[in-house]
């Protein structure tokens, strides 16, 4: 085998060089054989750093090359600071090794690397098209004065035999990019289309993925035509490769989130935001307003986003064509909110604050709307943290100033210390109905009181002058006390008449119960009233009654929100391992209470209400004083005979004429319950009642005797 020329005098060189770059540093330390040794290892370390920057493939075999030189400074440098030749005769041996391995590796690196032939296995190089030597003009296409770029790429276009009958009007490299580049293609017959290319036509005949090409359409330009007859291509290996390894946030979005058939189809990535205090990252994206209101699909979304939709950490938030994606570290429904009486004292606007929603926007309610004192819903299982709820309500009535009264169907600890804080509190049916009867009475006495001015107005906080206080009344489990056999129809009755009207004598009629729905007994018209004049929480509602639930508060369905997750705990891991070794699975944790809806306007928001502990007392939550009916209004309701201790058993009179004997008694029809035979709407009396003046003279005509 021949040794190449210059193989040859590179071992030369390195022969020669051994021994002085062993003796100089003993021999004359001073000599400037140091300083050109020296030089030589530093443009060695410049070679190094060019070898290093550069885009160019035999980035390793620069470094081999430039590897002599800097080798030579360090011996040299080492030899100079070792007494006399080292410890063994260690300059030398240095020396040689340096010249050894010059002689069996670097020329062979140098010079017969670049024409190694690779193996036959190996897999073959995306082809790179790069300006060479000066080219002839394509046969397919007169010399039009192209660069020798577009003139080697119409060369390989023409090998490939001319595809779909296209010719190469221009070739565009992309910078940093060795193998990417952009074609702008016309049919190679003036006036036909270019209508059979595709992307397997341009991948085949340059190497690469179908999916590294894309074709579009060209839009005629001044000076250039457009049409069916022209395309553009771009070929982007190494741009799609990045795009796989190490995506931007545009890309990762488009790719992941806003693709045909992905989470948010058709958005486009327009800010990511962290929050480093409240530990959430939010995702801004728009989407076109030809496509309407933006889709979201929560569970794909949670799965792109790296988690689980049953952790909730993934919150959406639509505004027209925005979407707000609220990726939280841990889920913010699965927090503790500890009530305070700050967030619970409405400000003037009469809101306060009930609870947090799942974007970790404060969620407020409120005492009072435009239309006058504000009315209540609040539905939620038992277990579901209805109380509590109902709680922080009566928490916020007491800090505005009004005059709370509660009734429940049945008793428990948590109302019981409600109570200790109202004006009123009792329990049971009768108890509700005498409460409801004192409504209906105030609204009457209230629509007669003159203000300041003389005058008498509807109830309104911000006007001053007005002569009495806003009353709210709550009704814990107001459906099991609608279906009572004695007295549920009057209940229901009173109960839709101060929903119609107390609101303009400040009066508000606040209902709690497990269900909302009209087959339960709650009435249409009571329902409607009471949700056009509050803000509905709904915690808790079991997934397959979601839909029914939230149609029954007027919610339309495509704003029916997806059931919560059964927990917000991240998921035991190692469940395989328990499973090896025969453990039981953790307890789950079931921690839902107080998490729900609110439903301010059109679409429900989720929340997580705020919790006030009954166990350490909730003294702190309420003013010192409880504030009460004003003396003529109790005066008036004396006069009416309603104003006694209403838990007293029913008074003789107080429900009709008492019966002559006791066959009489036992012949008196009782009134029916909450439902008919047939399971539907409660029977009612409307054609007696239907208005407070009306309904007060029926309850001056039952209390004569």
């Amino acid at each position: 085998m021949s040794v190449p020329r210059s193989v040859a005098l590179e071992r030369t060189l390195y022969t020669l060089a051994a021994p002085v770059l062993a003796a100089a540093p003993n021999l004359a330390p001073d000599s400037p054989v140091h300083t050109a040794v020296q030089l030589a290892g530093a443009a060695g370390l410049g070679g190094w750093f060019l070898a290093y920057k550069s885009d160019e493939p035999g980035t390793g075999r620069k470094f081999l090359r430039c590897s002599p030189l800097v080798a030579a400074a360090a011996i040299d440098v080492a030899a100079r600071h070792t007494i006399g030749w080292g410890p063994w005769c260690m300059d030398a041996l240095l020396a040689a090794g340096w010249a050894a391995t010059g002689l069996l590796v670097m020329p062979f690196s140098r010079h017969t690397r670049r024409r190694h032939r690779p193996a036959l296995a190996a897999p073959a190089p995306a082809t790179q098209v790069r300006p060479t030597a000066a080219l002839e003009p394509s046969p397919a296409q007169p010399d039009d004065g192209a660069d020798p770029f577009t003139r080697q790429v119409r060369r390989l276009w023409e090998a490939r035999g001319l595809p779909s009958r296209t010719i190469v009007v221009k070739a565009t490299p992309h910078d940093g990019m060795p193998h990417d580049l952009s074609l702008l293609l016309r049919a190679s017959e003036t006036g036909r289309p270019i209508s059979s290319l595709t992307d397997e036509d341009v991948a085949a005949a340059f190497g690469v993925d179908v999916t590294d090409v894309n074709i579009k359409e060209v839009a005629r330009q001044y000076g250039r035509q457009g049409g069916p007859g022209w395309k553009e291509v771009h070929v982007t290996p190494d741009a799609n490769e990045r795009r796989r390894k190490a995506p931007s946030a545009h890309e990762w979005w488009a790719d992941r989130i806003g693709a045909a058939g992905g989470p948010v189809p058709g958005s486009k990535f327009m800010q990511k935001v962290r929050d480093e205090d409240r530990k959430v990252t939010h995702y801004i994206a728009q989407v076109p307003d030809e496509m309407g209101e933006p889709r979201v699909n929560l569970t794909m979304l949670a799965a792109a986003l790296k988690t689980k939709y049953d952790e909730g950490r993934v919150f959406v938030t639509i505004d027209g064509s925005q979407v707000l994606v609220s990726l939280w570290d841990s889920s913010p429904l699965a927090q503790v909110f500890p009530a305070t009486r700050e967030l619970l004292t409405p400000d003037e606007d009469g809101r306060w604050v009930t609870g947090f929603l799942g974007n970790g926007q404060p969620a407020r309610n409120r005492v009072y709307t435009d239309r006058g004192a504000a009315h209540g819903i609040f539905v939620a299982p038992s277990g579901g943290g209805k109380t509590q709820l109902m709680g922080l309500h009566v928490a916020a009535d007491a800090l505005f100033g009004a005059v709370v009264m509660l009734a429940t169907e049945a008793p428990d600890e948590k109302t019981a210390a409600l109570g200790e804080h109202t004006a009123r509190y009792g329990v049971g049916a009768l108890y509700m109905l005498r409460l409801l009867r004192v409504l209906v009475a105030l609204m009457e006495i209230r629509g007669q009181m003159p203000w300041d001015d003389g005058r008498v107005h509807e109830w309104d906080p911000t006007r001053p002058g007005c002569p009495y206080r806003m009353l709210s009344a709550y009704f814990d489990e107001f459906l099991s006390a609608a279906r009572n056999g004695d007295y549920g129809t009057e209940i229901m009755e009173l109960a839709e008449l101060v929903s119609v009207k107390g609101r303009k004598y400040g009066v508000g009629l606040k209902v709690a119960g497990q269900s909302i729905y009209v087959q339960d007994g709650f009435t249409q018209l009571l329902c409607e009233n009471l949700r056009e004049n509050c803000i509905p929480v709904v915690l808790k509602v079991a997934p397959k009654k979601v839909s029914d639930m939230f149609k029954a508060l007027g919610v339309s369905p495509e704003h029916t929100p997806d059931p919560l997750p059964r927990s917000f705990s991240a998921a035991e891991e190692g469940r395989i391992e328990r499973v090896m070794r025969g453990e039981p699975e953790p307890p789950a944790d079931s921690n839902t209470g107080g998490a729900g809806w609110i439903v301010e306007g059109k679409q429900p928001d989720v929340l997580r209400t705020l919790f006030m502990d009954f166990t350490t007392g909730i003294d702190e939550f309420f003013p010192d004083t409880v504030a009460t009916l004003t003396d003529y209004e109790i005066r008036e309701l004396e006069a009416r005979d309603l104003w006694f201790d209403w838990t007293e058993p029913p008074r003789p009179g107080e429900f009709g004429p008492e019966p002559d004997d006791e066959d009489d008694w036992d012949d008196e029809p009782k009134e029916s319950s909450g439902k008919s035979r047939g399971g539907g709407k409660p029977a009612t009396r409307r054609d007696a009642v239907t208005s407070p003046r009306q309904a007060l003279e029926a309850i001056k005509n039952l209390s004569r005797t």
